[in-house]
């Protein structure tokens, strides 16, 4: 049984001038099942780097493991699958296969051009390589990304059968709850460590918290209190001094006063309600120190529009193939205001196909009929947006956005103000999707059409959107594959069938 001891880590990236890590220490037995959580930007991805010492540091990190990182990069995706396996590890054909079965995957996917391969098949080849050779310890980046529910299940119950350790990143709740024993959670200052899953971390999470919000509420009112004593008795030492000459109208009079020992009394008193003062302040930065870890999420703003038009769009007996391979079997519904439509189906049933028709971008054959509003408002976020490019101000004058509300936003869903300063195409993945969702935020709408919003957010972001979501009741049609997500949402949910 080996260990991970992380002692003393320190490191930033020098564009930010931040450190994501500062002194951080940690140790872990490399057979728990680790899930790694943390905001967007917090630095998950970056550990992952640091532990394969791809990036310079101080501190030290000791272990005698050899890493393997999910997802492993493709030098050529034009290859048989088989052969870009083979690039990045030694194996034999009947270990892939044994991994592939218990992925609920057919063998024969070997022998596909990788680029052919939908999303999900790309996960879970790259997955059951990682897990062939026990002598590798797999870091997990984000397995659940483009995997329909029933995918995501699958890739849950084949690591929760593996008997070795590993870490994985992911922003789905209830895959994390499945999957993991243990939580590391990257929080504004340090590295803190959960014995249980997603839900345990929460519950704990939450009452330290609680706790310390109480703490803190009732140091600042005792530090009111000894603030009001204190000037109170700094009045008291003014009035005392003004008592050793005589008021202004009793000059001349002849006080009898015992100056010196009122100048003395009043000077001591003031030194010690400031030496009280400056005492409980103290305390109270201490305390307030420690209530960084603490995640203030502000509520996000839409510029939701409805209009007089009830019904916004009414879908009667669509059918779409291409190539005359029908994608599902043909179906109706009918959005109106306030309703939230999900499409839900396995990965290639054509919920995006939908989706494009409805914006009129598909390019395939279509039967049935599409009815909507005159200069019906929509705003559209993608699946694939990679796309967005130039500065932040850049790309809301051209999508015509208010530049506050977006940048509010932005922030709001934990963005760092200093990557405003960043070009899109620099950003991280997930930064890039929050640039994305901001855009929609921002743009006035009658509907809202997302296509799988939540790839890349932290369970932060999602607890954001819930809430807005439900306090706004926008009309939306959406495609997401997480079911907690979904089920507190969704008004109306449609599964999309082949027969």
């Amino acid at each position: 049984m080996s260990k991970i001891e992380i002692k003393n880590l320190t490191f930033g990236y020098d564009v930010q001038g931040t450190l994501l890590f500062d002194q951080a220490n940690l140790n872990f037995d490399t057979q728990w099942k680790l899930g790694l959580i943390g905001r967007n930007g917090r630095g998950k991805t970056t550990l992952l780097k640091i532990l394969q010492n791809q990036l310079a540091y101080t501190g030290q990190i000791l272990h005698q493991l050899d890493f393997l990182y999910f997802p492993q990069p493709i030098k050529d995706k034009k290859q048989l699958t088989f052969y870009v396996l083979q690039e990045i590890s030694d194996f034999e054909q009947w270990e892939i296969e044994r991994e592939l079965n218990l992925l609920h995957v057919d063998p024969s996917i070997l022998w596909r051009e990788f680029e052919t391969l939908s999303g999900g098949e790309q996960t879970k080849v790259l997955l059951a390589l990682l897990f062939i050779d026990d002598h590798y310890f797999p870091l997990i980046d984000e397995p659940t990304n483009h995997l329909d529910i029933v995918g995501r299940q699958q890739v849950a119950d084949y690591l929760k059968k593996k008997r070795q350790g590993f870490i994985v990143v992911s922003h789905d709740r209830s895959f994390v709850d499945e999957v993991v024993d243990h939580v590391l959670s990257i929080e504004k200052s340090q590295l803190e460590l959960y014995q249980g899953n997603f839900t345990v971390y929460e519950e704990q999470k939450k009452m330290r918290d609680e706790f310390e919000l109480a703490q803190n509420e009732k140091l600042k009112k005792e530090v009111g209190r000894l603030k009001k004593t204190a000037a109170e008795k700094a009045e008291w030492s003014r009035s005392r001094e003004q008592d050793k000459y005589g008021k202004p109208s009793e000059k001349g009079s002849g006080a009898i006063y015992d100056t010196g020992f009122i100048g003395a009394k009043a000077a001591k008193t003031m030194k010690r309600s400031k030496s009280i003062v400056n005492r409980m302040e103290t305390q109270l930065a201490e305390k307030e120190s420690l209530l960084k870890d603490i995640e203030y999420i502000d509520p996000l703003t839409m510029n939701y529009q409805p209009g007089h038009q009830k019904r916004l769009l009414i879908v009667e007996n669509l059918s779409l193939s291409y190539q005359d391979q029908e994608l599902f079997q043909p179906f109706s519904f009918e959005l109106n205001q306030g309703q939230r439509i999900a499409l839900a189906g396995p990965n290639g049933s054509g919920k995006s196909s939908i989706i494009r028709y409805i914006l009129g971008q598909f390019d395939g054959e279509s039967q049935g009929k599409l009815i909507y509003p005159n200069n019906l408002k929509i705003s559209y976020v993608r699946q694939n947006y990679e796309d967005n490019h130039g500065t932040l101000l850049e790309f809301s004058e051209k999508k015509g956005l208010n530049h506050q509300e977006f940048l509010n936003n932005l922030h709001k869903l934990g963005m760092e103000r200093e990557v405003f300063q960043n070009r899109i195409e620099h950003m991280s993945m997930g930064q890039r999707k929050k640039v994305e969702l901001a855009k929609s935020l921002a743009e006035p709408a009658e509907l809202y059409i997302w296509d799988e919003p939540l790839n890349y957010l932290d369970v932060f972001n999602q607890d954001q959107l819930e809430q807005l979501i439900l306090s706004v009741k926008p009309a939306m049609l959406l495609v997401e594959h997480d079911q907690v997500f979904l089920e507190k949402i969704a008004t109306q949910v449609i599964h999309l069938t082949k027969e």
